[in-house]
């Protein structure tokens, strides 16, 4: 036989006699029932060291709260409600509070970045004639030259040429590269 076996049958005979021999009388005392009455009952009071009086308290158990008055008539309380025993709780921190509104007034429109690339230019009969791309579309412009209803050619003066962006009335230049 082997060493936990042999634990386990003294184990068994052990338990075994306790059952046989062990004290099987009941107990002495027996709890009485306590006598009710209409009036709310007062829990016993802790006694303090050193006294056998029993202090008086004031204790009172209140009435149940009636399942009706809790989750409605029908029972109607879910989850999804909010209200009664299952209101949810939001855990979130509150948004922060909308920035002010500044005072400030909004910035003026500015013209957009030039949508043309330089191309080259040419000497012609005493005048400069500059050649534009944008996209596709190539442009041979002069000055007093408008592009599409909105640029206009103001000067040609190498190395610059002074365009107006018409629905702002602003002036942009574009470099046209020195004299050849």
């Amino acid at each position: 036989m082997k060493p936990y076996q042999i634990v386990m049958v003294l184990a068994l005979v052990g338990a075994a006699g306790l059952v046989l021999f062990g004290d099987n009388s009941p107990s002495g005392s027996i709890a009485e029932p306590v006598a009710r009455t209409n009036t709310p009952a007062q829990a016993p009071a802790p006694r303090t060291a050193g006294s056998d009086k029993p202090q008086q308290a004031d204790a009172v158990i209140l009435p149940l709260i009636p399942r009706a008055q809790l989750v409605g008539e029908a029972g109607d309380a879910t989850f999804a409600s909010g209200e009664g025993v299952f209101a949810g709780q939001n855990w979130n921190p509150p948004p922060p509070p909308p920035p002010p509104p500044s005072n400030t007034p909004p910035p003026a429109p500015v013209a957009p970045p030039m949508p043309f690339t330089y191309i080259g230019k040419a000497l012609a009969d005493g005048a400069w004639e500059v050649f534009l791309a944008r996209g596709d579309k190539t442009y041979s412009v002069r000055n007093q030259t408008v592009i599409d209803g909105v640029y206009r050619v103001e000067k040609i003066a190498p190395p610059l040429m002074s365009l107006t962006y018409m629905p702002l009335n602003q002036q942009q230049q574009m470099n046209i590269g020195a004299l050849e």
